[in-house]
């Protein structure tokens, strides 16, 4: 199998910012974390209640926080193979192969196994899951890098009732992560991508991230744009926790 069975979104932080991150993420997701481990315990899970992992960390050696995707494969070689066909460019083979989308986005292929979606995470004002990350994309690599992930994934592409600036993967059944691609103001550089969450009431799940170290950035009509204490954005939304789709 080259098309991916599962997504893991990766949390990678900043040398001086790992435990603060970690420590953050834990908390507002409610996850607890694994032991560490690799040769000098950079990686770890943050490990749900119920249902399979889809979030980890890293602490990187150099540069600044990002997200990264681990696509699971039955053949992680077979399919980088195939990514590179489709125009990535492979930058190492550890039995996983790291690549780099078309414009410049760290992803990885993996063989771990993985097939039951956790649900949402109740607290005393409603329930919130973190279900899509967003790849931010300069306007001049949009087009061909939705090409890429839609060909990459296999997923059908679906219009954004929001903006045209924005539109989506459609997730199949059981896989915990959507992936949404907006397409950015500035016109060059590297693609990125920043986590979203689904929330049934987006104020009080706010004053739940602010109570645990966020910061509010900008209010949306159905979004929220908040940074974690190490300055990570990430954003709250009304889409429902259970679907992933704007009630």
């Amino acid at each position: 199998m080259v098309t991916p069975y599962w997504i893991t979104a990766f949390l990678d932080f900043a040398a001086g910012g790992f435990d603060e991150g970690v420590r953050f993420w834990s908390a507002v997701t409610s996850f607890d974390v694994s032991p560490r481990r690799g040769q000098a315990g950079e990686f770890a899970t943050l490990l749900p209640d119920d249902g399979d992992p889809f979030l980890r960390v890293q602490r990187l050696a150099e540069g600044p926080d990002r997200i990264h995707l681990d696509l699971h494969v039955g053949d992680p070689r077979r399919a980088a193979d195939r990514a590179i066909g489709l125009g990535a460019q492979e930058v190492a083979d550890h039995g996983y192969v790291v690549l780099r989308s078309p414009g410049g986005l760290t992803f990885c292929f993996v063989s771990h196994e993985a097939a039951t979606r956790p649900g949402p995470t109740s607290w005393p004002a409603g329930a919130s899951l973190v279900d899509q990350v967003c790849l931010d994309v300069p306007a001049t690599a949009y087009q061909g890098e939705s090409v890429f992930w839609r060909d990459l994934t296999g997923w059908e592409e679906r219009r954004s009732a929001v903006s045209t600036d924005f539109h989506s993967l459609a997730r199949p059944d059981g896989h915990p992560l959507r992936l949404l691609l907006q397409r950015l103001g500035e016109q060059t550089g590297e693609v990125r991508a920043h986590l979203d969450w689904s929330t049934t009431d987006r104020s009080a799940e706010t004053e739940r991230h602010v109570a645990l170290g966020a910061r509010v950035e900008v209010v949306h009509s159905v979004w929220t744009v908040l940074t974690d204490p190490n300055g990570r954005r990430y954003c709250l939304t009304d889409r429902d926790p259970e679907t992933g789709m704007l009630r």
